[in-house]
């Protein structure tokens, strides 16, 4: 199991992400795989991001709910989690 790290920018955003009424097992779902080294299904698209996020890793949620992370030899860093337009505008 990976060791977690948790950005502040992260818990801000996921907080906001409750407030507007998403799901929160469905990313714990995302997280818990992530941690035990779990592959992830294809729907989560699950990619190497390009441009101000190089080295950084991306996944989807839902459709338009993302989560960007970083891993370690044995760590995982949650760096962000938001839209589409949250992260990318």
């Amino acid at each position: 199991m990976l060791r977690p790290e948790f950005t502040t920018k992260f818990r801000r955003e996921l907080k906001k992400m409750e407030k507007r009424g998403k799901d929160p097992a469905k990313i714990r779902a995302v997280l818990h795989k992530l941690l035990h080294q779990e592959p992830l299904e294809p729907r989560h698209r699950d990619h190497n991001l390009v441009g101000s996020y190089l080295g950084c890793r991306e996944c989807h949620v839902e459709p338009d709910w993302l989560l960007i992370y970083t891993v370690g030899d044995d760590w995982i860093r949650f760096e962000r989690t938001g839209t589409h337009s949250d992260l990318f505008e």
